[in-house]
């Protein structure tokens, strides 16, 4: 079988297209025909050895996938070849076949195609294990989406609506400011660039202060980091809840007098990890996502495809900060 893989630390262009034996499935386990791989923030930092997992090298990047069962290890019971599915091995994704526990995937409705399977797990199960378990959002909150035109940042703004709250979405162009309008958003601000100085800082948190108006955001989704940290911060409520849930900008140190100002929760978010630890409060998340899915309050946005042999390309454009919403690979 074919493969991107990773041979040695670097960007995207050290992948390399690889032909692999085919794998055999375990007791457990599924072997699967891989359709199509979304590609998030995880892959970039992966291949860099700068991701929290560094599984052993050659691998492949992917955390996310959707494709149909080719093979039953011993003891699986529920599934036959030929069905549909979605899951999250966390890397390897971007390969012709896989081998995944059967405990982990979902059944990926006909109605739905591969690409946009592949495209919901991880940011709107991220998501919503933030905003619901994490943020405790109530509706006619207020919750103020930092990058909220990638794909967790889109989830967050579909999910918040959801909710029954308002949603001030922050973004880094008018292109993004209108893709999270049209994912729901009750208004939209452009953000600078980073990095920036004390002065632009405080111009930042003004900006987030006006948007979210007096009373400040009771729930602040960031999946971004570095110099937005604090000036978003500065614009929490009384009692607030500050969702960690990502670093491309850098990994921001907070004044904890703030936090005191504020009487405010500043809440990491592991989606990953309490999906391992809480897996049937996860599978009741994953189950609200479908149902929501159904009803037509989200829907994952796939901004770009890629084929296989163009995977690192896809990893490059979600570095360059270019998507809106998510990129797949597709694999014929």
């Amino acid at each position: 079988m074919r493969a991107l893989l990773s041979h040695q630390p670097g960007g995207p262009d050290t992948l390399q297209l690889s032909e692999l034996p085919d794998p055999t499935p375990g007791p457990g386990e599924l072997l699967v025909r891989v359709r199509a791989a979304a590609i998030n923030f995880p892959d970039v930092l992966i291949i860099e050895d700068k991701y929290q997992m560094r599984p052993p090298r050659p691998f492949a990047p992917g955390g996310e996938i959707a494709g149909e069962v080719i093979g039953l290890g011993d003891g699986v019971t529920g599934w036959s070849v030929g069905d549909r599915l979605l899951a999250v091995p966390g890397f390897g994704g971007l390969v012709e076949q896989i081998v995944i526990p059967a405990a982990s995937a979902f059944r990926l409705p006909e109605s739905r195609s591969f690409a946009q399977g592949a495209a919901l797990l991880l940011t709107y199960a991220t998501s919503i294990h933030a905003l619901w378990d994490r943020g405790q959002l109530k509706a006619g909150e207020t919750l103020l989406v930092l990058g909220a035109a990638g794909g967790v940042g889109l989830a967050a703004v579909e999910l918040g609506k959801a909710r029954g709250a308002r949603v001030i979405a922050a973004v880094s162009s008018e292109e993004k400011a209108q893709a999270a309008r049209d994912a729901g958003a009750d208004e939209a601000i452009v953000y600078p660039r980073g990095p920036f100085d004390k002065d632009a800082r405080k111009a930042l948190a003004e900006q987030f202060k006006a948007a979210v108006g007096p009373k400040g955001a009771d729930v602040i989704y960031d999946p971004v980091g570095g110099d937005y940290c604090e000036p978003a911060l500065r614009s929490i409520a009384w009692e607030g809840r500050y969702l960690v849930v990502g670093f491309p900008a850098g990994i921001p140190r907070l004044p904890l007098n703030l936090t005191l100002l504020k009487s405010c929760n500043v809440c990491g978010v592991f989606w990953g990890a309490f999906a391992a630890r809480d897996p049937k409060a996860n599978q009741a998340h994953v189950g609200e996502l479908f149902a929501l899915w159904d009803a037509g309050k989200i829907s994952p946005r796939v901004s770009a495809t890629y084929p296989l042999t163009r995977g690192g390309d896809a990893i490059a454009s979600l570095a360059a900060r270019q998507v809106i919403g998510k990129v797949v690979v597709e694999i014929d």
